[in-house]
Parts: C-alpha cells; structure tokens; sequence
C-alpha cells in the first residue's frame, strides 16, 4: 500500500473501537462513502503463520450499511440471548477460564486435583 492509500484510509475513518479478545481482535471502524454517509465495517483479524513460519495476519471484513443495522442488531441480539440462554455465561475453553491466567503452581491445585504430577521427572545424570 503506497503512503496516498495510507492517507485515504486514515481520512475515511469517523470513528473506531478495538475488541481483543484472545488470538482474536476486532475492529469496529466507521466509513465515509464518497457520497458523505457513514457505513460500518467489523473486522477480525488473527494472527497467521505461515507453514515457511513467516507470520501475518488473516483478516475478515463485514461491511454494515445504515439501511441493515435495526436488522443486523435485532437478529444479533437474538442469537446471542439464545446462545447465553442454552448454553449459559461460562466460558468452557481453557483458554477463557477464570483461572488460566495463573503459572501452574499458582494453579496447581485447579489443574490437577488427584496431586499426581502430570511431568516426568528426569534426571538429566542419567541421560
């Protein structure tokens, strides 16, 4: 991208938020059309390495114009409430639970409650 696309884009952007959220961020940007109308993109970036392990980002756009936003709202909202309603708040991925922010040995205890160690003891004397 050449640095008169760089200003374009930054010229464009009205107002924006970031949502991280894991491997995940998300980016809620507000657009000026050519017109002078504000239209909404969301997009999820996460980031991506290559099986040469060059890393880069994958990046996925939505595009939300005024016309659909009651629309896009109503049925977000929907689905969400259906999602909390069947399957509750919690997060069940290991990655979001409460405690996964701890080293192991604050987290010894949650981890693993029979107090057998999930580590083979080595001594390196005897390799």
């Amino acid at each position: 991208m050449n640095d008169f696309e760089n200003i374009e884009k930054k010229e464009s952007e009205i107002f924006s938020k970031v949502l991280r959220a894991g491997k995940r961020t998300y980016f809620f940007d507000v657009r000026e059309t050519k017109a002078g109308d504000y239209y909404l993109t969301i997009t999820e970036s996460k980031k991506n390495v290559s099986e040469e392990g060059a890393s880069g980002f994958k990046k996925f756009k939505i595009y939300l114009y005024k016309e659909d936003f009651k629309n896009f709202k109503d049925i977000l909202e929907e689905t969400t409430s259906f999602i909390i309603k069947e399957t509750g708040e919690k997060v069940i991925s290991e990655r979001h639970r409460d405690d996964f922010h701890l080293l192991p040995e604050e987290n010894k205890e949650n981890q693993n409650p029979t107090g057998v160690s999930n580590y083979t003891n080595v001594d390196f004397d005897d390799i």
